[in-house]
């Protein structure tokens, strides 16, 4: 049993489930915090802002951040601390030019992007907020994505708490101060609430990194080099580390971009074709928070678990790909599937016994509680579809996992579009099912087939 525990998968996945718990509980009551203090339609405008957030951070930094976690896995077998370090350079170079232009784009054109893109003139001034998180986000996903090459969970287990306790104390501490001195808080405050948890953040993912440097060497990667000669040669190698990067994260992030983009065209146009089944702006907008700011996070919640070995299977599947041990991951595969079926059901169960319960009592919202209901049906395919996911990029199926979230996307869209201005927003959450269903029949085949294949070869 002792052994056992000792396996980067499970105690891995054992830190980031207990912190993404805890993180998930104190977001959670935070959601509920602002549902009361803003309202569905406050939340509905908050919510808007999240597919430029992920947009964003799909251009300048998650290819990028599982490229830097793949090319730094092999240091716990190789030992070669400075590769590693050079690599996780190179890779910040790179995605904190893009966050910079990133940054610098949105905040000049947020009205321009408000009105044309989002649709709602109201979340220009947030667009100005969130364009200074960018590049601390650069800094610390590109530093989680060297700990979690190496699997030392930790790291980022703390900044994902830090981020989460700073953001929600400080947005508690500036609605203290407003109710004290009579003034009326605005859905901004929340979003300042998020640049303050960004760079906490980055300041506990630069002390770390800081640190481990320190204790393994006292090495800066590429100093300023006393001669010609060996300033060349350290152009070259960082020429050749940024190739090798990119090569990998272009793809990545070209997927993530366009599933990103389908998903903001998705979250855009819901309020949009709520208003051609009826609702006027405010109801439109209402009925989309309570959605996305209420039902939706209690969904989620328990995908703290599945997400958690999502992000540790793809530097180890890869591994065991590369040595040839196509039965471990053949029983990757197999556990993935039976455990994820039984925390899916055991939660589809607890959502329809407490779903409307929990609408009135945690968000004064029957209408929450409806949307938790019917919301519960997906459970157990969207935690296939992500730990399954996971696998196949480890195995470098990238491609097919991109080709079944479009199409699951595209699917989704089609009752956006069609679905919602007849059956309003129950059009969309049976679009929601059907698109979940779609993904993870796809992904189970394909991973079936490929393990069985493994095993026959």
């Amino acid at each position: 049993m002792t052994v056992k525990w000792k396996n980067p998968l499970i105690t891995g996945t054992a830190i980031l489930t207990l912190t993404g718990l805890v993180s998930r509980l104190i977001g959670f009551f935070y959601r509920i915090f602002l549902s009361n203090v803003f309202g569905a339609e406050g939340m509905g405008i908050y919510q808007l802002i999240s597919p430029v957030l992920a947009l964003s951070f799909a251009l300048t930094v998650s290819g990028i951040q599982t490229a830097i976690s793949k090319y730094v896995a092999s240091e716990t077998s190789t030992r070669d601390y400075k590769s590693s370090f050079r690599t996780l350079w190179a890779g910040f170079l790179i995605s904190f030019g893009l966050s910079i232009a990133c940054a610098f784009v949105i905040y000049h054109w947020s009205d321009d992007i408000a009105i044309s893109c989002l649709m709602e003139y109201r979340t220009a001034p947030l667009l100005r907020i969130i364009a200074v998180s960018i590049p601390m986000a650069c800094v610390h996903s590109c530093i989680n994505g060297y700990f979690f090459g190496i699997r030392k969970t930790a790291i980022p287990a703390v900044t994902q708490l830090a981020e989460q306790i700073c953001r929600v104390g400080s947005v508690y501490l500036i609605y203290y101060i407003c109710h004290k001195h009579h003034m009326e808080p605005t859905i901004s405050f929340a979003v300042v609430g998020l640049v303050i948890g960004e760079s906490a953040s980055m300041i506990v993912s630069v002390l770390a990194i800081l640190s481990r440097a320190h204790r393994l060497f006292p090495y800066r990667p590429c100093l300023p080099a006393r001669t010609k000669g060996l300033k060349n040669h350290c152009i070259a190698v960082y020429s050749h580390i940024m190739g090798q990067l990119l090569t990998l994260a272009v793809p990545l992030s070209a997927n993530r971009l366009v599933i990103n983009l389908l998903q903001s065209i998705e979250a855009i146009y819901i309020p949009n074709r709520l208003m051609a089944y009826g609702l006027n702006n405010a109801d439109a907008l209402g009925v989309y928070g309570v959605l996305t700011g209420m039902s939706l996070p209690l969904i989620l919640f328990p995908s703290a678990i599945t997400n958690s070995i999502s992000v540790l299977l793809l530097p180890i599947i890869s591994e065991a790909d590369a040595n040839g041990n196509r039965a471990a991951v053949r029983r990757a595969i197999l556990a993935s599937i039976r455990y994820c079926l039984l925390l899916g059901f055991l939660c589809t169960a607890l959502f329809l016994l407490c779903g409307r319960f929990a609408g009135r009592i945690l968000f004064h919202s029957d209408l929450a509680g409806s949307f938790i209901l019917i919301l519960s049906f997906i459970c157990p395919f969207m935690y296939i579809a992500s730990t399954l996911g996971s696998i196949l990029n480890g195995l470098g199926k990238t491609a097919q996992t991109f080709c079944y979230s479009v199409a699951s996307l595209l699917l989704r869209l089609a009752f956006v579009f069609f679905a919602i201005p007849l059956y309003g927003i129950k059009g969309y959450l049976w679009g929601m099912l059907a698109s979940q269903i779609l993904q993870t029949t796809l992904c189970t085949v394909s991973a079936l087939y490929i393990s069985r294949k493994g095993c026959d070869s």
